[in-house]
């Protein structure tokens, strides 16, 4: 069955407002615990994902988010923001059967975003980035269970976000100074690191990579559930890849739905995916496989605007559904 779920992120502060939203909205569908990075350091998504580091600290600078000694203020704000969100998804969604979605940023996002205590991103150091792989990897586990304990009827989805993977392996990442840039990671190397994470859980797995561009040969191969993208930046090249991944039994998280509010028909965003889908030669009944998304997170909309654009994306997944049993 078509169905619809969010990328993360959700505007506001509230997160026990955000989650009734959520589930509301994606009532037999894929709900998820939202992301409010209106909240301040911590609730961003390379603090909050920083915070579920084994044995890696990591505190807040001026550039951004730094690997340290041992944690201090940030982290134990980052800790209890966490905690925040796990007691209200407990009472939100108290007797939930059936799928939740967790969001985590992946190991080359992190390790492109975190600085190094001498100055430089943590992705130019080849043992910083197993690490981080590692712990993320034990981070997520435990994140997952402390899930499955509060919802013990809850199938958890993990999301794995990647929108950096492109630039780290082109090596297009800036250098600390501004003025050159970063080796580009060996795509075996990023092969390794990101499955490493996606084996940390035994449940289904989506990577989430937003560029026009995405490498879709090296997220094939290292064999998520599904795959997230922006359907609307996508070439022929990149549906062609779409079409492998779907033939290979990875399903298609679409990002059809513009989050500046300019396609809320259902019958626009079904049309925007049916007419690519089947230009590439897919079947239309495939299309009862898919998932529809917003293009990315909404914490930059209005909460109007949001919920506008989740349920533009029920609505289009309804007739996806359609045109697929036609």
């Amino acid at each position: 069955m078509t169905q619809a779920t969010g990328i993360g992120s959700w505007p506001g502060t509230s997160v026990r407002e955000a989650l009734g939203q959520v589930r509301e909205l994606l009532d037999g569908h894929l709900p998820y615990l939202p992301e409010l990075p209106a909240r301040g350091p911590g609730a961003d998504m390379i603090g909050r994902t920083a915070g579920l580091l084994v044995e890696l600290a990591v505190d807040l600078q001026p550039a951004g988010w730094r690997l340290v000694d041992r944690p201090g203020q940030d982290a134990n704000r980052t800790a209890a923001l966490m905690r925040e969100d796990l007691d209200e998804v407990a009472e939100v969604f108290e007797g939930h059967i059936g799928p939740i979605k967790l969001q985590v940023v992946g190991p080359w996002t992190l390790a492109a975003s975190l600085w190094l205590p001498r100055g430089e991103r943590a992705v130019v150091d080849p043992g910083a980035c197993r690490d981080l792989a590692e712990s993320l990897a034990e981070g997520v586990r435990s994140h997952v269970a402390a899930v499955r304990r509060l919802l013990p009827g809850a199938e958890v989805v993990l999301q794995v976000d990647e929108p950096s993977l492109g630039a780290v392996l082109s090596g297009r990442l800036p250098t600390a100074s501004g003025l050159g840039r970063l080796p580009a990671v060996d795509p075996q190397v990023a092969a390794g690191g990101l499955g490493s994470v996606l084996a940390a859980h035994d449940g289904e797995t989506v990577i989430h990579c937003c560029s026009a561009d995405p490498p879709l040969p090296l997220l094939r191969s290292v064999r998520p559930s599904a795959l997230s993208l922006d359907t609307s930046v996508l070439g022929p090249r990149g549906w062609e890849g779409v079409a492998v991944a779907v033939e290979d039994g990875i399903r298609l998280h679409a990002g059809a739905v513009p989050t500046d509010g300019s396609q809320t028909r259902a019958v626009d965003v079904a049309e925007s995916l049916a007419e690519p889908w089947q230009r590439v030669g897919m079947p239309l009944g495939a299309l009862s496989e898919v998932v529809v998304t917003p293009a990315c997170g909404l914490a930059g909309s209005s909460p109007e605007m949001a919920r506008a654009i989740q349920r533009a994306a029920v609505d289009a997944a309804a007739e996806l559904a359609e045109r697929a049993a036609a």
